[in-house]
């Protein structure tokens, strides 16, 4: 596999699992590392098959509004199998967490100074962002939300603020991390990575950290 583009890379022959989705994207993923692709190409995009000189089935996957392409050599298949996933629900959030989430979209200035939301459940090929925001400056912000933050949490923000760079439409993009807790491990990691953490009072935002409106 050879991706060229914003960015080079080569993975050399091993076997693999190649996902290829109904909206374009391909992933190609090794034995461990669940939750991670080792590289793929984000929607939309369009997948060539041909064969080289020898006989080895070549994709050549297209990335529509960019000149990157992923490259990909088939020496021999496995298993090859389609499957029909059906309306995907989507990801159903706890009470607590899919509430911080919609007062955040309709307060997104207490994540910062002039922020403004442009979209709720912002899909990438691997998943909705939570938010995706603008700051001050015009700039894109992803912002995951969780009741608890942990590490986990911060993973997931890297691998959508990985796959969003790579579009020059969105890029740069920053991160955001908000939570009623981060955990000092997950604050630890995501400073290393350049993401931003944010501790949010839930009660201030539903309006009741008046206690005059508490109910006894």
């Amino acid at each position: 596999m050879d991706y060229a583009g914003r960015l080079t890379a080569h993975l050399p022959m091993a076997t693999r699992l190649i996902l290829v989705k109904s909206d374009g994207s391909v992933s190609i993923h090794s034995d461990d590392r669940a939750y991670k692709p080792l590289n793929w190409m984000s929607p939309p995009a369009t997948l060539r098959e041909t064969t080289t000189e020898d006989g080895t089935i070549e994709w050549t996957v297209s990335a529509a509004k960019t000149d990157d392409t992923l490259r990909i050599l088939i020496d021999e298949l496995v298993h090859d199998s389609s499957h029909d996933l059906g309306i995907d629900p989507g990801l159903q959030k706890d009470g607590v967490e899919k509430h911080l989430q919609e007062l955040l979209a309709e307060h997104p200035t207490t994540l910062g100074t002039g922020m403004s939301l442009v979209r709720r459940e912002f899909m990438t090929a691997i998943g909705p962002v939570d938010l995706l925001c603008k700051d001050a400056d015009g700039s894109s912000v992803a912002v995951e939300v969780k009741r608890r933050g942990e590490i986990d949490g911060v993973e997931q923000l890297t691998r959508y603020l990985e796959l969003m760079n790579r579009d020059p439409l969105l890029a740069p993009v920053r991160g955001i991390f908000a939570a009623q807790e981060i955990k000092p491990q997950a604050r630890t990691l995501a400073t290393d990575r350049g993401i931003e953490c944010r501790v949010v009072d839930y009660d201030a935002l539903r309006g009741i950290d008046d206690p005059s409106l508490r109910l006894f």
